[in-house]
């Protein structure tokens, strides 16, 4: 009977895996960096022009829920009699009629989003700071300023409404095509250097 210790192999961690995962992208690297620098144009663009792409974000949400109205529909015309029917034709009639309105109204449906964003932001900088100052957890001021900071903002939008509306949605969308487009960037030199096999 051997006495030799047997040598287990350790599990693999996630930077192993990872690396793994993204080695056959390794020559290709420079796809996501003209992804990225794609994608921070547009932000930029955005920010430049922000009822131009308050427009277009509207314009697609527009499609988006129209279709959505059309499948929900045919959906629950095809599944047949059963106790969530009447619901689905509402929810499809509301996504058609929610459509239609954005298609039709853009610039209504902006200020109407802006006004939902500004709510939206006063509401959870109203909640963050209640859970922050019940809760008392470690680093609670952090979560006290967060709340803070995201309920004047929405304060700031609703207050300078209509104004507002020209501005927070192209600006939304724009730091959000930024920061992805930087985060694609950085994954790009990450994946260039790994090492070769």
């Amino acid at each position: 009977m051997s006495t030799e210790p047997q040598i287990i192999p350790s599990a693999p961690t996630a930077g192993t895996v990872v690396r793994h995962e993204l080695h056959h992208v390794r020559s290709h690297w420079w796809w996501f960096v003209l992804l990225g620098g794609l994608l921070l144009i547009c932000g930029i663009a955005a920010i430049t022009f922000p009822l131009a792409a308050s427009v277009a974000a509207i314009s697609v949400l527009s499609i988006l829920l129209l279709v959505a109205g059309v499948a929900t529909l045919i959906g629950a015309f095809f599944t047949g009699k059963w106790s969530g029917f009447l619901v689905n034709v509402l929810v499809g009639m509301l996504y058609l009629a929610g459509g239609f309105v954005a298609s039709e109204r853009p610039l209504l449906s902006i200020l109407m989003v802006t006004v939902y964003l500004a709510v939206s932001f006063m509401v959870m900088g109203l909640f963050r700071m209640m859970a922050a100052l019940t809760a008392r957890h470690a680093q609670w001021g952090w979560t006290l300023l967060n709340g803070g900071v995201t309920f004047l903002v929405g304060l700031a939008i609703y207050r300078q409404l209509p104004v507002s509306a020209v501005w927070v949605i192209g600006l939304l969308v724009g730091l959000e095509l930024i920061f992805s487009g930087w985060a694609w960037i950085m994954l790009a030199l990450a994946i260039r250097r790994i090492p070769a096999e």
